[in-house]
């Protein structure tokens, strides 16, 4: 991974546009989050931060998200390990992680969980929606890992997925904006409630671990 793949989203088809903190396996929780906005799956979208699996009670439900239309999700540190587990690659580190729910599967659901897992290979590191007020908004799972947002931009994967050295040092008191875009999502550690610093947004607020799942309107 030594460069980060890059997707760009027109917001201006859709109606409105809202994210979601890290899912884990969490589906009942962003059914009734999606069911209080009067979500409308022909008309919205929604933009997911990563880490669809892994420690909830249905990881299989939450991957299945990227078969739907009006679902777009960035690559977490979570689908790296599953995908690398599944490719026979650092499988201890995955069961650490909470990847036991996947061995403990029944055949059948075992085949459709690997070929979602290795459906979220494609998923990009980067997300760049354009809304229909033509504000640019850049969606990664840890971090961008650059001071200037470019579209395109080489920058290492791993650390898109993985790095907290700007969160930490931001929950510290140490932040300055990222240029080149006007708002910038993370999950990946969470915090509580969701916080801003300067232009970047952290939303993962530990839904799995007891706390709560954030949606926010993007447009």
């Amino acid at each position: 991974m030594t460069s980060a793949l890059y997707q760009r989203i027109d917001g201006s088809v859709y109606r409105h546009i809202y994210i979601v903190g890290d899912l884990h396996g969490c589906l009942s929780l962003l059914e009734e989050q999606l069911a209080k906005v009067a979500f409308d799956p022909h008309r919205d979208l929604l933009l997911s931060v990563g880490d669809l699996a892994d420690r909830g009670p249905d990881s299989v439900g939450c991957l299945r998200l990227m078969n739907e239309p009006w679902f777009s999700c960035v690559r977490g540190n979570h689908e790296q390990m599953a995908i690398d587990a599944v490719n026979e690659e650092n499988i201890p580190r995955w069961l650490r992680n909470g990847g036991d729910w996947f061995y403990a599967l029944e055949t059948g659901r075992q085949e459709e969980a690997k070929s979602l897992i290795l459906r979220a290979d494609n998923l990009p590191h980067v997300l760049e929606l354009t809304t229909r007020e033509g504000k640019r908004i850049v969606v990664a799972h840890a971090d961008y890992i650059s001071d200037d947002y470019v579209f395109g931009k080489p920058l290492d994967g791993y650390e898109i997925i993985w790095n907290r050295e700007r969160v930490n040092s931001a929950l510290a008191g140490r932040y300055t904006s990222i240029s080149g875009a006007d708002e910038f999502y993370f999950g990946h550690t969470p915090v509580e409630p969701a916080m801003q610093f300067a232009n970047q947004f952290y939303i993962d607020t530990g839904a799995v671990f007891g706390g709560y799942l954030t949606l926010r309107r993007l447009q």
